[in-house]
């Protein structure tokens, strides 16, 4: 595959089942929001995509067609497909294909999150495997959030999640789906209201208003609370703060502090599956990517990024969790990381045997000039000199 385009290439593929915010509009109506997906995949990693809008709501039938893309790309991107279709296509894809198949909605979401946790717990010093979550949304992107949360150090029996019809406990449904079985609870305890109390975490993924201001008043200390339905959230930032000034928000808002947002992440954790070859993106990857971007919140931001938010607070705390999605140095934390797991969790079909040289290349997709100046700064190590800086208390010099 790296011989020719295939090892560069991925299917942004949809059927238009669940389109964030408009719903099953049709794979023709998708279409925009595809483009759109395969222009960030270029614009933040390099890689070149095909936007693919199959009309066929027949989880079999849109496996197999599908399946029969493999020679083509070296990876697929599953977009906007329905729950709990969405499971099952992605399972057998798996299975089926030699090539990294991950449906965003789920596992996107699932990863900025996970990083979002780990820094808001970092910062009010709680322990992972202690802390309770109430969660409103039972679909694919909650059930991948709750998944890699436990994969993280989150205990399954101090997670309370709420659907349509309630808190999901142990026998409510003779036919309840399996993904939500899994989070099925013990207890008397039938709405979120009736769980709410003392949690340490909320995590929406549901609808707007769901989440009052009077259970956030029930929390525990310093609450971290995720209210992630687009466009309009479980509860408002400042409604919430207005009861609770201790909680730290996050929203899948660019016009509130702490957005979660995609973008963070599949550009990056694409190109380093990409690189190595690997056959699929598994478990150790995605926790390889969320402590990357976790990780990177907590440095000081660089330049590039003060520039282009401008009046944000970009220092580590209760309104910088995670990483802004034009922070350049994200492709060299991420796909590094990535790439590393791969290959130590025997997925990679081809080494990176220098990841000094790969970060190296990996420059270019951030900065044009690389591929130019690059020989430069490597003939100019080899002779290293002395620099006196005459302002040296300046913050300008003091970043450079």
């Amino acid at each position: 595959a790296y011989m020719t385009s295939r090892g560069n290439l991925v299917a942004v593929v949809t059927n238009g089942t669940a389109v964030l915010g408009l719903g099953a509009i049709g794979p023709l109506a998708a279409k925009p929001v595809m483009e759109g997906k395969a222009v960030l995949f270029k614009k933040f990693s390099g890689i070149d995509v095909f936007d693919i809008e199959i009309n066929e709501r027949d989880p079999d039938k849109l496996v197999d067609i599908i399946a029969s893309l493999e020679p083509t790309f070296g990876g697929i991107n599953l977009e906007d497909i329905k729950a709990p279709e969405c499971f099952e296509v992605e399972k057998k894809l798996k299975e089926r294909l030699n090539i990294p198949v991950f449906h965003d909605d789920q596992h996107g979401t699932a990863i900025i999150v996970g990083a979002a946790v780990l820094n808001g717990l970092r910062i009010v010093d709680k322990d992972i495997s202690k802390v309770k979550l109430a969660g409103s949304g039972a679909g694919a992107s909650a059930i991948a959030c709750l998944d890699l949360l436990v994969n993280l150090g989150m205990k399954r029996e101090n997670i309370f999640i709420c659907d349509s019809k309630g808190i999901i406990y142990e026998g409510r449904d003779k036919k309840l789906d399996p993904s939500k079985a899994r989070y099925a609870q013990k207890t008397d305890a039938r709405v979120l209201d009736d769980v709410i109390a003392d949690a340490d975490i909320f995590l929406g993924l549901s609808g707007p208003g769901v989440l009052t201001k009077g259970m956030v008043k029930k929390m525990a200390d310093n609450p971290i609370i995720l209210a992630l339905a687009n466009p309009d959230p479980e509860i408002l930032p400042e409604d919430a703060l207005a009861v609770r000034p201790d909680a730290i928000m996050a929203t899948g808002r660019s016009d509130y502090p702490n957005q979660v947002n995609n973008v963070l992440c599949f550009p990056y954790i694409f190109r380093g599956a990409l690189d190595v070859g690997a056959t699929t993106i598994n478990d150790p990857m995605k926790v390889a990517c969320v402590h990357a971007i976790a990780d990177l919140a907590t440095v000081e931001p660089s330049d590039i990024v003060a520039k282009a938010y401008g009046g944000s607070n970009l220092q580590f705390g209760p309104e910088y969790l995670i990483p802004k999605p034009f922070d350049p140095r994200l492709i060299v934390r991420i796909a590094p990381a990535v790439a590393k797991a791969a290959m130590e969790s025997g997925v990679a079909t081809r080494q990176i045997p220098d990841m000094k040289v790969y970060r190296q290349k990996l420059l270019q997709f951030i900065f044009q000039t690389g591929t130019l100046m690059n020989p430069v700064f490597d003939q100019a190590k080899q002779a290293p000199k002395k620099v006196v800086y005459a302002e040296g208390e300046e913050r300008k010099v003091l970043q450079a």
